[in-house]
């Protein structure tokens, strides 16, 4: 349902009231236990329920279509060295700890990221990245400077760069978790069917899941497919413009492999439903769809920045499990896409009012 053409539309038509207590700063205290809100997308009309429901509301022939992404410990803390930046407001002052997030891989070592605080950290600054006894597990050169703290970083090469993350770094929580990481988001934080190294932020739908639900969903005869969208900057980056229609996204890389490029064809071939767990897999699709361009998805890797307002002609999925997303952002705009605005915003204001636990760790919507 589509109940709106993006065109007209600003930013702040995907506004809505949301109490501080209701964002979720830790996740439920067993897998699996989130509530859910349930809503028929052609009525509006709502179910309250509980994730534990979920297999019961699959028919035998979907297609359920999980992002197997693999959030990394991308959050870092550095010491700054000489600085080589004629134009570093810093001079010469090279105290204080850098704060690193790591966004994507940039190609031959060298990774996007955001550093805090920006304005000190010039190009040509090398960074060091020490472990809690004080050795350098890492070295980074700053070689590109970008706008809001953004800037691109070469790293030395290191023995096992992965394995060096794992020591040093730590999970990259979102901003409105306002807590340090803990031992727990080293678990919480992540699929129980991620496999792929690479996000910088879970995706959240996905993390409801536990392996013994997965398992009751194959027993009804749904069958489970699985790409990868790995999840970068844009999950981090505000929209910095006033109309939907000026929105532009970051790229973020994706991967269909053979098996789901063939289970999707198959299923649209046989009209059945086809269900994205998250709004990463409705963006992976879609996009794959747009360019296949009415023919047969085919297994590829590529990058996407695809924005999905509404107006937007969904060709592949027909259902969508989310967690509740923020204010005035892409993906309550993307939902509101499928489903249409005044509905989902509906639906919000009854997530409010019975108190829902909002965003990573919160509770999540079936929208069939």
């Amino acid at each position: 349902m589509n109940d709106l053409r993006g065109s007209g539309l600003a930013v702040a038509d995907f506004d809505f009231d949301l109490p501080a207590e209701l964002i979720a700063q830790h996740p439920p205290a067993e897998r699996g236990q989130s509530r859910m809100l349930a809503m028929d997308r052609a009525s509006g009309e709502l179910r309250d329920t509980r994730f534990s429901e979920f297999p019961a509301l699959l028919r035998p022939g979907d297609l359920l279509v999980l992002n197997d992404s693999r959030v990394i410990p991308a959050r870092l803390y550095a010491k700054r060295t000489k600085t080589r930046d004629r134009h570093d407001e810093g001079g010469q002052d090279t105290s204080g700890i850098i704060e690193v997030l790591l966004t994507e891989p940039a190609g031959a070592g060298a990774w996007k990221a955001l550093v805090k605080p920006g304005r000190k950290v010039g190009i040509g600054e090398r960074l060091v990245f020490p472990t809690a006894s004080g050795e350098i597990a890492l070295e980074a050169e700053v070689v590109e400077r970008g706008g809001f703290g953004e800037r691109v970083l070469r790293f030395a090469p290191a023995e096992d760069f992965y394995g060096a993350l794992e020591q040093i770094g730590h999970i990259p929580l979102p901003p409105y978790i306002r807590r340090e990481d803990a031992i727990e988001d080293r678990e919480r934080y992540q699929t129980v069917f991620a496999q792929e190294r690479g996000s910088v932020a879970a995706p959240t739908a996905g993390l409801h899941f536990t392996n013994s639900v997965l398992k009751a969903i194959a027993a009804k005869g749904v069958e489970i497919a699985h790409v990868t969208l790995h999840v970068g900057l844009g999950t981090f980056a505000p929209l910095r413009v006033e109309r939907i229609d000026e929105v532009r996204l970051h790229c973020e890389s994706y991967t269909i492999p053979a098996a789901t490029a063939e289970s999707v064809n198959r299923a649209r071939r046989e009209r059945r439903r086809i269900i994205a767990v998250g709004t990463t897999v409705v963006r992976t699709l879609e996009a794959a769809a747009q360019e296949a361009d009415g023919r047969p998805l085919e297994p590829h890797t590529g990058r996407t920045g695809i924005f999905i307002q509404p107006g937007f002609q969904f060709r592949i999925v027909n259902a969508l499990l989310t967690n509740f997303h923020l204010p005035k952002s892409s993906l309550l705009i993307l939902v509101s896409a499928f489903a249409g605005r005044e509905h989902v915003l509906a639906a919000y204001t009854h997530a409010v009012a019975k108190s829902y636990r909002f965003f990573s760790y919160g509770d999540c919507m079936f929208l069939t």
